[in-house]
């Protein structure tokens, strides 16, 4: 495996670890999952580049778009719950409650 492999895998797994054990703030949730949406990003970039493949250079740039879209949609949910809870605290928002 080579070391460029190695830093990727690192930063998913990492992220993947930052949102399983910070889990207070709902910012905090997004970034992890941003980081997880990058390094998915740029590993499928280098893959594409790797397998020198004509199909598969769109995959990155699809998965990109899902990514701006799944940013926009917890930045929303993030903006009503500030404004409907008061903090964007995760151990307010109950599922229970509504």
């Amino acid at each position: 495996m080579s070391p460029l492999h190695l830093s990727f895998y690192s930063a998913f797994v990492f992220s993947g670890l930052g949102l399983a054990f910070h889990r207070t703030h709902l910012v905090s949730a997004l970034l992890c999952l941003e980081s997880m949406m990058l390094s998915m990003f740029v590993g499928l970039s280098m893959w594409s580049i790797e397998t020198q493949t004509p199909s598969f250079t769109m995959v990155p740039i699809l998965m990109l778009t899902f990514s701006a879209c799944e940013a926009g949609t917890g930045l929303a949910i993030l903006v009503a719950s500030t404004r409907t809870h008061g903090s964007d605290h995760l151990h307010n928002l109950n599922l229970l409650q509504c």
